[in-house]
């Protein structure tokens, strides 16, 4: 089975590779251009395989037979410079290949985001035109306008009796409804009689009913109570 190929297989042979080009390839071009090239009547070294490892062995020998004598001895004596250079050469290079490999994963993550919220449809990330009403209620019981807390206990009434609709209750007035309601299937029955009670009393003396704030949002946290019993809102 072939495996398949990875980052780390990717950078190790990307680096085997251009361990070649330096130790065996542009060596080899020196000594050509140099003239310090095995000649024709020279006994040939014996062949040795590209792949095989490199020793400083040979590294060393090499340096010898291809540079001058003060060419060797300068680097001999600069070869601990020459090893640290090596070192933050090949760390800065493995930290660019780990950033650029990151940022790649970044930015494949960015696309698979995007395909997915493409995948979806609008529809199915609407929200709810249920939840959006409650939403608007919750906006005029925390205004500053005690229009708006009436407002907003006459609209949740007003949900609380498609609620009971949906629940499957039946009858002329709310009343009528939630007379019919059995307590051991709705635990928030009571709740729904004091916020209705509420409302009647904002509904026939209007202005004269006084409200504060306070008690608006009380009451519509009642609403809400009982509309979360049954999921009717979030």
């Amino acid at each position: 089975m072939i495996e398949e190929p990875s980052l780390t297989g990717g950078i190790f042979w990307a680096m085997r590779f251009f361990t070649d080009i330096a130790f065996r390839w542009i060596p080899g071009t020196v000594q050509v251009v140099a003239g310090t090239a095995p000649q024709a009547g020279d006994t040939p070294p014996p062949i040795r395989a590209i792949t095989e490892p490199i020793t400083t062995t040979d590294v060393a020998h090499f340096l010898q037979t291809s540079a001058s004598a003060d060419a060797y001895n300068n680097l001999y004596q600069y070869w601990t410079l020459w090893i640290a250079i090596i070192v933050i050469g090949g760390l800065l290079l493995s930290a660019s290949i780990i950033y650029c490999a990151l940022r790649i994963m970044q930015v494949r993550r960015h696309e698979h985001d995007m395909w997915h919220a493409a995948a979806h449809t609008v529809a199915a990330q609407d929200v709810p035109k249920t939840q959006l009403r409650w939403n608007r209620v919750l906006e005029q019981v925390h205004s500053e306008n005690e229009q708006g807390w009436r407002l907003a206990i006459l609209e949740a009434d007003i949900m609380l009796n498609e609620l009971l609709d949906v629940l499957g209750y039946r009858g002329e007035t709310m009343a009528d409804k939630m007379k019919q309601i059995d307590r051991s299937r709705f635990h928030t029955v009571d709740l729904a009689w004091e916020a209705h009670s509420v409302r009647n009393q904002i509904a026939h003396q209007g202005s004269m009913k006084s409200l504060d704030s306070r008690e608006a949002r009380r009451i519509v946290s009642l609403y809400e109570k009982v509309f979360k019993e049954f999921d009717f809102v979030s």
